[in-house]
């Protein structure tokens, strides 16, 4: 069963995950690989095979990343959820050939479906990216 508590811990270790660049075989067990619907700013992935491309590219252009969660409010209807999820974003990202990395700082406001897992811990179907604001300061994508 899905609780405010078993939410709040997945989404910090997702973050958490995601800040390290975790092996797959650690982040696939989040995942609902048919239901799996995943829209970022700049595609919408499907499944796990569309989940991986996407992260292997995403752990291959970013470093030194902190995603700071700022809210995740969870709608619990039974066996699933809907969260409201702002993070805070920061990542180095560097392209040949310039001479430095540059930092990136950004609000992301997300809107995640949830459902309980067999164990009764959540699994992501879908996370959507409604929003994507870059902090003064920040270098561009």
């Amino acid at each position: 069963m899905l609780t405010q508590e078993s939410i709040q811990a997945f989404v910090a270790d997702w973050y958490k995950k995601l800040d390290v660049h975790a092996p797959m075989v650690e982040v696939l067990p989040l995942l609902a690989d048919a239901e799996l619907e995943c829209v970022f700013p700049e595609v919408t992935v499907y499944g796990y095979a569309g989940f991986e491309s996407w992260y292997q590219r995403v752990i291959r252009t970013f470093f030194d990343e902190v995603h700071t969660v700022t809210k995740a409010e969870a709608d619990i209807q039974g066996d699933t959820a809907t969260v409201d999820v702002v993070v805070q974003w920061e990542a180095s990202v560097w392209s040949a050939p310039d001479a430095s990395s540059k930092r990136i700082n950004a609000d992301a406001y997300q809107t995640w479906s949830l459902k309980a897992g067999p164990d009764g811990s959540p699994i992501l179907t879908k996370y959507v990216v409604d929003d994507f604001v870059p902090r003064e300061g920040s270098a561009t994508l």
